[in-house]
C-alpha cells in the first residue's frame, strides 16, 4: 500500500473510532446514529440472513446497465460534438450548466414512459451520469497531441484507425476519469431513484427500514452501499493507475 493509502486508512479509522465514542458516551443519540459496531454487526446479520440478497442484485444491475449505457452513449456523443465545432459551441454552455438542473424533477416523465421499475430507474441514473462521460470525452479528445494528428494524416489513416489507434489511447486518462464520474453518478442515481420509483433494490429497503424506525438495519443497509462503492471505487483507481503507468512508459 502507498504512503497516500495509509493516511487515507488512518483518517478513515480515527472518523469511525470518533464516532464509535460519540454513539457509546451518549453524545450522538442512538436514535439519530447508531455505533459504527453496531452498523457493522447489523451488516453480517443482513449478509447471513439472506434477507436482502435479491435488493442487492437488483441494485447492483440496475447501476452496471446505467454505467454501460452512460459511457458508451457518453463517449459516441462526446466524440460526435468535438467533430462538429459548431455544435459544440452551442452545446458546451449547457453541459457545463447541466448539474444545476435537478435531473429527478423528471420522474413523473419517466415512470409515464417507461412505468414505475428498473426502466426508469435506469434511465435516470443514466441521464445524470451520462454528461460526465460526455465532458471527459471532450476534454481526452482536446489534449490528443498535435504530432499524433499528423502522424494520423501522414500516414493517411481512415476516421476508424485514426480514433483507434490514436485518439483512444491518447485520450484513455481523461476518459477513464469519465468512467469513474460516470460510475459513481450511476450508483447515485439507481440508489436515490429507488426511494421513490421502486418497491425493491437497496434503496427502497433503506427507505422501508426508516419508514419502520428500524434504524439497526436501515444503517447496517448504508454500510453496505459505502462498503460496495469503495471496493469499486478501489478497483476502478487501480485500473486507472496501471493505465497511467503503461502509458508513461
Amino acid at each position: 500500500m502507498t504512503r497516500e493509502g495509509w493516511i487515507r486508512l488512518l483518517v478513515i479509522a480515527a472518523a469511525v473510532a470518533a464516532l464509535e465514542l460519540a454513539c457509546r458516551l451518549g453524545w450522538v443519540p442512538v436514535t439519530v446514529v447508531i455505533p459504527p459496531s453496531a452498523m457493522a454487526a447489523s451488516l453480517v446479520d443482513i449478509l447471513a440472513s439472506g434477507k436482502h440478497w435479491a435488493d442487492i442484485v437488483i441494485s447492483l444491475r440496475s447501476v452496471t446497465i446505467a454505467a454501460v449505457l452512460s459511457i458508451g452513449l457518453g463517449f459516441l456523443v462526446g466524440a460526435v460534438i468535438h467533430a462538429w465545432p459548431l455544435v459544440r459551441g452551442a452545446v458546451e454552455p449547457l453541459l457545463a450548466s447541466y448539474y444545476a438542473v435537478p435531473t429527478f424533477m423528471f420522474y413523473p416523465v419517466f415512470i409515464i414512459l417507461f412505468g414505475v421499475g428498473p426502466a426508469a430507474i435506469v434511465a435516470i441514473a443514466a441521464l445524470l451520469a451520462i454528461v460526465s462521460m460526455i465532458s471527459a470525452t471532450l476534454v481526452g479528445l482536446d489534449r490528443i497531441p498535435l504530432v499524433l494528428r499528423k502522424t494520423a494524416r501522414m500516414m493517411h489513416m481512415g476516421p476508424a484507425s485514426r480514433a483507434l489507434l490514436i485518439g483512444l489511447p491518447a485520450a484513455l486518462p481523461h476518459l477513464f476519469t469519465g468512467v469513474k464520474l460516470a460510475v459513481a453518478y450511476a450508483f447515485i442515481g439507481v440508489i436515490a431513484s429507488e426511494f421513490i420509483l421502486s418497491g425493491a433494490g437497496m434503496g427502497y429497503a433503506i427507505a422501508y427500514a426508516y419508514n419502520n424506525f428500524d434504524n439497526r438495519e436501515m444503517y447496517g443497509l448504508m454500510l453496505l452501499i459505502i462498503l460496495v462503492v469503495t471496493v469499486v471505487n478501489t478497483g476502478l483507481d487501480a485500473v486507472d493507475r496501471r493505465l497511467q503507468a503503461r502509458l508513461r512508459r
